[in-house]
């Protein structure tokens, strides 16, 4: 699926920021991504939706064809939202609907509940204002730990080797595939994560910044907005606990689904997700 690149200035002015816009006849979506991934996790989803909807996916700083900052202190949410609120003025979409997986899911309820008005539809991938402590533990005993790799069998083994619980029915040529969307290669032929390794700060000590610390109130100013979450059946970061406290709350419209085989996190081009999105999107984006 074609898309155009966009390349556009951080909201402090200090870095080059990047995007996939994949041109659509339909309201606008913005797709963020989690936190050591890219604009290259949703290609299975855009291919699906382009055409019908203007998506805008971009590289947060630190990840794919963004700058990395010098500073790790900004590889923050709070920071991320300033630079997607840079994104979407400079673009002048007026209202849109928000995709965000994981981090994205985070930052998009936080840029919900900042300007309420700039948004009419919420997709949320296997996160909400909980997140599950084990979950956290669990990538942050990897993010930033290996590589670079030898090869592309190399990463994919990897890839498999951390994640493969999660995603239980992959072949190996998905992994391979997983492996090119969260990789890159040198030009003498290593590869390695897209990502600078730096984001890992966020992760350690006593203050996870990569997390705030208690979004339900920021939950609870979302109730008007239509809201499809999507979980991994086996997720550790999203509870079914949690789901059900989300849907208690919220006095809007208000839709789950869970994806089989998926832990933390469903890549959003699986069937299941596919038609949710659909359906959620006819309904409330027509």
């Amino acid at each position: 699926m074609q898309y155009a690149d966009h390349f556009y200035r951080s909201a402090d002015d200090r870095l080059n920021l990047y995007a996939r816009i994949y041109d659509g006849d339909g309201p606008p979506l913005l797709l963020m991504h989690g936190l050591t991934r890219n604009s290259g996790d949703f290609e299975g989803l855009a291919e699906h939706l382009a055409g019908r909807h203007k998506l805008i996916v971009p590289d947060q700083r630190g990840r794919g064809r963004s700058d990395h900052d010098p500073d790790s202190q900004n590889y923050t949410p709070a920071v991320y939202v300033a630079d997607m609120f840079a994104l979407i003025d400079g673009l002048d979409l007026g209202r849109l609907g928000l995709i965000g997986t994981s981090m994205g899911g985070l930052m998009a309820m936080m840029m919900a509940a900042k300007a309420p008005a700039r948004f009419d539809s919420l997709i949320l991938n296997d996160i909400g204002p909980a997140v599950e402590a084990a979950g956290l533990d669990r990538i942050q005993s990897y993010v930033g730990a290996s590589g670079p790799f030898d090869s592309w069998q190399q990463a994919a083994a990897h890839c498999r080797d951390v994640h493969g619980e999660f995603f239980s029915n992959y072949t190996a040529q998905d992994w391979l595939a997983f492996a090119r969307q969260l990789c890159k290669e040198h030009p003498d032929g290593t590869i390695s994560f897209a990502y600078d390794p730096s984001i890992s700060d966020g992760l350690s000590g006593s203050e996870q910044t990569v997390v705030p610390a208690d979004l339900w109130p920021v939950w609870d100013q979302l109730s008007a907005l239509p809201v499809l979450v999507i979980r991994g059946a086996m997720s550790d970061i999203l509870s079914p606990a949690t789901v059900a406290d989300m849907q208690r709350r919220h006095r809007g419209p208000f839709r789950a689904v869970d994806i089989p085989h998926r832990g933390h996190t469903p890549m959003l081009d699986e069937p299941d997700a596919l038609a949710a999105i659909d359906r959620f999107l006819a309904d409330w984006k027509s």
